[in-house]
């Protein structure tokens, strides 16, 4: 059932952004400091530490949630306070599936921006579960309306502590910026 939830929730934000209206292409002179704020989806594909791998969808799935404020100084440079909670569902064989707030992320980090829609956005990260890290963010902007910026980023967060082994995962997020 998760999965095909995710998977409508895919369907449905590239849906929205390949019908959605382009913006008019007279150059607006833009002026700063200028605040943005976001919402996204973001699906960890996969974690690696040194005793396992583990695969979204494999007997769990998590989905984050981050919302996010991003101020520009300039076209070039920014800086982004991220909060990311995360719900998880599970369903072990022959067992009743639960779901439940799993984690609370604050990730801020400054915003490296390039032409063509290039971001990349070093964060570092601060877990309610105790782990803490970094997480390098690669960003592309693939539209762009009147109202709103659709992109999608792939990230490879780096976690330590918690009495836990040190880890690397890859993640997919999806989001729009309100202009």
């Amino acid at each position: 059932m998760s999965r095909i939830f995710v998977l409508f929730a895919l369907f449905l934000c590239f849906s929205v952004s390949l019908f959605a209206q382009t913006a008019d292409s007279t150059p607006i002179k833009e002026t700063y400091p200028k605040v943005k704020t976001y919402l996204s989806f973001i699906i960890p594909w996969v974690t690696i530490n040194k005793n396992t791998t583990t695969y979204e969808f494999q007997s769990a799935t998590t989905i984050g949630f981050p919302v996010g404020v991003n101020v520009y100084y300039r076209k070039s440079f920014g800086f982004s306070y991220e909060i990311t909670p995360s719900v998880a569902w599970s369903q072990p064989a022959g067992k009743t599936g639960t779901s439940k707030t799993s984690n609370l992320l604050f990730d801020p980090g400054p915003i490296f921006r390039f032409d063509h829609g290039f971001n990349f956005i070093p964060r570092l990260a601060f877990e309610t579960q105790g782990r803490y890290g970094f997480t390098p963010v690669f960003n592309k902007v693939y539209l762009r309306t009147q109202d709103a910026d659709y992109w999608f980023s792939v990230s490879l967060p780096v976690r330590f502590g918690n009495n836990l082994p040190a880890s690397i995962g890859a993640n997919l997020q999806i989001g729009f910026t309100f202009n």
